[in-house]
């Protein structure tokens, strides 16, 4: 997935790019997304610089649609100072639905909130089909806060009914599950409850 968010950044194709939060989105809750290695499959400075662009148009497409995804406040906070000021000047014009330049390009804020909103109607699993989308993200975000990515995968894998081989039935019943049995311990989630009150 690295290698294709690159080619998409190289493409220049302001579709492809109008995509660009889909593919990020899903590499990152996938597991698949490194930045560093996207990077490095970038070899002229100007789509380095359109990479940063991109991603910083996403961050801010995700703050608009109340999306949260664990790595992006970390992303945010490595950010230079005129990044940040980019990622505020995205996020006016995509409340007031006016084109985003990444100079000496122009982005329509209304063709990447539909391209976006469009995939995600689209989209169909068991997860999904009782989850609404907002609340698909900020369990991604709750569940990397707890698990790893390998455990997290193995959770979904398991919630969504799907075959685990054995291998990974064995790391879910000595690791994954005992997190699980906490997770679930009603006292545990009271007690939780009453520190954030």
């Amino acid at each position: 997935m690295d290698a294709t968010l690159a080619d998409v950044v190289k493409s220049k194709d302001l579709r492809l790019w109008e995509g660009f939060p889909v593919v990020l989105g899903n590499s990152a809750e996938r597991g698949m997304f490194n930045y560093d290695m996207v990077k490095g499959y970038l070899k002229k400075p100007v789509d380095k610089s359109y990479l940063v662009s991109l991603m910083v148009m996403s961050l801010a497409l995700y703050k608009v649609l109340n999306l949260k995804f664990s790595w992006a406040d970390k992303f945010y906070k490595s950010l230079p100072g005129d990044r940040k000021k980019e990622f505020n000047s995205f996020l006016e014009k995509l409340k007031k639905d006016e084109d985003l330049v990444v100079k000496p390009y122009v982005v329509s804020s209304q063709r990447l909130k539909s391209t976006f909103n469009n995939y995600f109607s689209q989209a169909q699993s068991k997860l999904s089909d009782w989850l609404s989308i907002k609340e698909e993200f900020s369990l991604e975000y709750s569940l990397s806060q707890v698990f790893s990515p390998k455990q997290k995968e193995l959770f979904l894998k398991k919630l969504k009914g799907e075959k685990l081989t054995k291998t990974e039935k064995e790391y879910f019943s000595r690791v994954v599950k005992k997190k699980v049995l906490a997770l679930a311990n009603p006292e545990l989630h009271r007690l939780s409850q009453k520190l954030l009150e």
